[in-house]
C-alpha cells in the first residue's frame, strides 16, 4: 500500500474511479448478445459501473429481471478471477481471469436455456 493524494492509504490494485468495460472486453460480450438475440434468447440489457464492479446484463424480455450478469471485478482477479457470469438465481455459472473463457458457458454446443 502507498499513500493516496490526500494522505490516505492507497492501494494500487483497486482502481481510483468506477469500474467499467473496456473497447475490446465490450466487443466480446456484444458478440455473445448478438448471437443470443439472433438466436431469440434474449431481447435487452443494460449496463452498469459501480465503484468495484461492472456489469452487463442481459434480460429474456424487457421489464424482467436479468437472465444473466457478466460481472467484472478487478479485486479478484489474482484470486477466483476478475470475471463470471452469474445466473438467474444468483449462481455463479463460470468464474475465471480470461472473458474469452468465461464467456464460453454461452457457447450452443453446452448451453440450453431451459424454460
Amino acid at each position: 500500500m502507498s499513500l493516496g493524494p490526500d494522505g490516505g492509504a492507497h492501494d494500487p490494485t483497486v482502481p481510483a474511479g468506477p469500474v467499467f468495460f473496456h473497447r475490446r472486453e465490450l466487443d466480446l460480450i456484444l458478440r455473445v448478445y448478438g448471437r443470443m438475440v439472433a438466436a431469440g434468447e434474449w431481447r435487452d440489457y443494460a449496463m452498469v459501473g459501480q465503484k468495484d464492479v461492472a456489469e452487463f446484463a442481459v434480460f429474456r424480455r424487457t421489464g424482467d429481471a436479468p437472465a444473466y450478469r457478466i460481472e467484472k471485478r478487478p479485486a479478484l482477479q489474482a484470486r477466483q478471477g476478475q470475471w463470471a457470469v452469474v445466473g438467474e438465481g444468483g449462481q455463479v455459472l463460470r468464474r475465471g481471469r480470461e472473458l474469452d473463457q468465461v464467456l464460453r458457458v454461452f457457447d450452443s454446443r453446452k448451453f440450453r436455456v431451459v424454460e
